[in-house]
């Protein structure tokens, strides 16, 4: 299982909208399977799933995004897990951390000011 956390400042649809983007066009076989969003009071909350195939370990991966926000305060939480093939333990991580690094470029992108 491989893991990004990072706190971010900005609008909170468009920061979700850019997340969203690098993830698909990351990859060619990358699918958002379930999203729910909620607003508590003045706290909003994006939960994604994603799946992707993996070369690397010729199967899929899978990756949540969690964005919560209130005002301009962000905090993104992203973990991936499924790419190993061993039954008890983790033999090959690739493919998740591969998949993680496609939503990482996306937040660098944004913390640089060079998002769409």
């Amino acid at each position: 299982m491989a893991m990004l956390e990072r706190e971010l400042t900005g609008s909170f649809d468009r920061v979700l909208d850019e997340l969203h983007r690098g993830i698909m066009e990351g990859s060619a076989t990358a699918s958002c399977e379930e999203a729910s969003d909620f607003t508590l009071g003045e706290v909003r909350c994006a939960l994604r799933m994603y799946e992707r195939y993996s070369a690397f370990g010729g199967n899929r991966v899978a990756m949540s995004l969690t964005l919560m926000g209130q005002g301009d305060r962000l905090h993104l939480t992203a973990m991936t897990a499924g790419g190993s093939q061993a039954m008890f333990f983790k033999m090959n991580t690739l493919g998740e951390e591969s998949f993680l690094d496609t939503l990482e470029e996306a937040v660098d992108r944004l913390e640089r000011g060079t998002a769409r």
